[in-house]
């Protein structure tokens, strides 16, 4: 599938080395004031070789609107949008072009389908991710009308871990770094990394501020569920958590339970949500990266007719694939947000009165 949400809906198209990338984000109320300004910053936050943490290839990323926006407002229809690619090297891949790069989707995409795009991964590269973030600009243009925020930061790098989450100070971080107390050591554990030709895992935050009571369905289609499904969906994340996460297993129902009181919760064990269903709390996840598996030391892997191959990979990536990915993860979580707004306000048959009894 190429294609994620209900009714606020969004599909992506394009490859890492081909002529461009793009999406169509359907389900857009009409009337949304689409603000071209805002969503080139949302890319710029996320495209690539903007530092030494991050891969060289340079890409301006820049975004342009085809269709479903009429003197700056959405119109209802589709919004249609493009990324053109224009720093590709795709000779760089050459020696690939037969052989399976270890940690990659080479050797499920070539079993699956019978051949493989070798250029930088194709279809499964993270370039294609510049597209799910020009869609969630969209998204937070309609959720910044109702008050609600999405923000995110790294709270990890390796294992050097941030003991406080300083939101505004993760927006100027060159790595996105939450604590400024240890970005220094996260910033060195990257370069390490990159000087050794090897790679390096991290984790990514995600905070939802302001959303409503009653967001997400009770069954199949949870709030937390969704936010899942759409963090594992992103390349090389291979774990989420909402609230406490695994942490949750080594504690009691009396450390785990969040107790309420007339102006709210005391903690956010939870993670803002119960039953699948927004709790009108600040809504926490945690995505883990694993290290990006383009790295520079001789690998071991077979070719395409199962000979064993040893092999030293050429181009350009990420040391750590994390810090780009918040961006991503922050996107996402705003697409899942929108969507089920739009799911809620069918829910009570006060909602339908309320809009069709004017």
């Amino acid at each position: 599938m190429n294609s994620f949400g209900e009714r606020f809906r969004f599909s992506t198209f394009g490859e890492s080395h081909g002529k461009a990338l793009g999406c169509i984000v359907d389900g857009v109320p009409a009337g949304l004031d689409i603000d071209l300004e805002f969503i080139q910053s949302e890319l710029d936050r996320r495209k690539p070789g903007k530092s030494e943490f991050e891969t060289a290839r340079k890409e301006g990323d820049v975004v342009e609107i085809l269709s479903g926006v009429f003197e700056g407002k959405s119109t209802g229809t589709p919004i249609a949008m493009v990324i053109y690619n224009t720093d590709q090297k795709s000779k760089d891949y050459s020696n690939v072009k037969d052989i399976f790069r270890p940690g990659h989707a080479d050797f499920t995409y070539f079993h699956k389908y019978g051949l493989r795009d070798y250029r930088g991964g194709g279809r499964s590269s993270a370039r294609e991710t510049a597209a799910r973030v020009a869609a969630g600009a969209i998204a937070k243009l309609l959720l910044k009308q109702i008050g609600i925020e999405v923000r995110s930061g790294i709270v990890k790098i390796g294992d050097i871990s941030a003991c406080e989450y300083d939101y505004t100070f993760a927006k100027s971080s060159q790595i996105f770094a939450l604590d400024p107390k240890v970005e220094e050591a996260q910033k060195e554990a990257v370069l390490a990394a990159k000087n050794q030709h090897d790679s390096i895992g991290g984790v990514a935050r995600v905070s939802i501020l302001g959303a409503p009571i009653g967001l997400g369905e009770p069954m199949y289609h949870k709030l937390d569920g969704a936010l899942a499904d759409a963090m594992m969906g992103i390349n090389a994340v291979k774990a989420v958590e909402i609230g406490d996460g695994v942490l949750s297993a080594l504690s009691r129902g009396s450390e785990n339970n969040d107790a309420i009181r007339s102006n709210g919760f005391v903690t956010n064990h939870a993670g803002g949500i119960l039953g699948g269903i927004s709790n009108g709390d600040e809504i926490v996840l945690s995505v883990h990266f694993k290290p990006t598996p383009s790295i520079f030391q001789e690998q071991q892997t077979i070719d395409t007719l199962g000979h064993e191959v040893d092999f030293s990979l050429k181009g350009r990536h990420d040391p750590c694939v994390a810090i780009r990915g918040a961006v991503v993860c922050e996107s996402m979580a705003a697409l899942v947000v929108a969507d089920m707004l739009l799911l809620n306000m069918g829910s009570t048959v006060d909602g339908v009165r309320g809009y069709y009894k004017k």
